[in-house]
């Protein structure tokens, strides 16, 4: 199953291997009971939802201490595979919806995964700072730079300067010229070579 990822990072621990296998079988079992990844895909788990939460990291490499928070995590996309990517970094995977973080913290804690801190809350009532701030197509570009901009240190806490490094398909053209800021976008074609990645970006700017 996780030959996939062992494919693009060949150069895992066995620690970080035995985590990234043990997320199929927890997100089997909440996913039963929580609806959380889409049924029909499920199967594709590693692809569709390990693989692409990736992405982010052959974009960016999150330093030891880099404070991340995920907006809008759903069941753990994608903090959960990038807690493990980057143990020594601090996650926090946001929701407002309280079951998906109840998946979140079952995930954590059946994977051994002690770097996130899996909250419950609307994003506008964080009142920390990050380093960067991650998402998978959440909401359109311009709401969510209002949600966050003001959340995110300046600074250099990993490869590229602290900013969002944000999951999205498609043409984006007209999304991110209306947030009048200047954005770089990374194919995940250029990274990963299956065919679900062909319209799929990491869209990046800094502080």
């Amino acid at each position: 199953m996780i030959s996939i990822i062992e494919k693009y990072f060949p150069d895992l621990s066995e620690q970080q291997k035995q985590q990234y296998r043990a997320l199929y079988d927890l997100y089997a079992d909440w996913n039963s009971k929580i609806n959380v990844v889409s049924r029909k895909d499920f199967d594709q788990l590693y692809l569709r939802h390990v693989l692409h939460s990736l992405a982010i990291a052959k974009v960016c490499k999150f330093e030891a201490g880099a404070r991340i928070l995920d907006v809008g995590c759903g069941g753990g996309f994608p903090s959960v595979p990038l807690a493990i990517m980057f143990p020594d970094a601090k996650f926090v995977s946001a929701d407002s919806i309280g079951k998906k973080i109840t998946v979140v913290k079952g995930v954590c804690e059946g994977a051994g995964i002690t770097n996130i801190d899996a909250r419950n809350v609307r994003v506008e009532q964080i009142n920390e700072q990050f380093d960067y701030v991650i998402s998978r197509a959440v909401t359109e570009m311009p709401t969510f730079v209002k949600w966050i901009w003001g959340k995110i240190e300046r600074g250099q806490r990993g490869t590229l300067p602290n900013g969002i490094l944000y999951l999205k398909g498609g043409d984006l053209s007209e999304e991110l010229a209306a947030t009048r800021m200047k954005w770089q976008q990374y194919n995940i074609s250029d990274h990963f070579e299956e065919e679900f990645f062909e319209t799929k970006k990491v869209v990046y700017t800094a502080k």
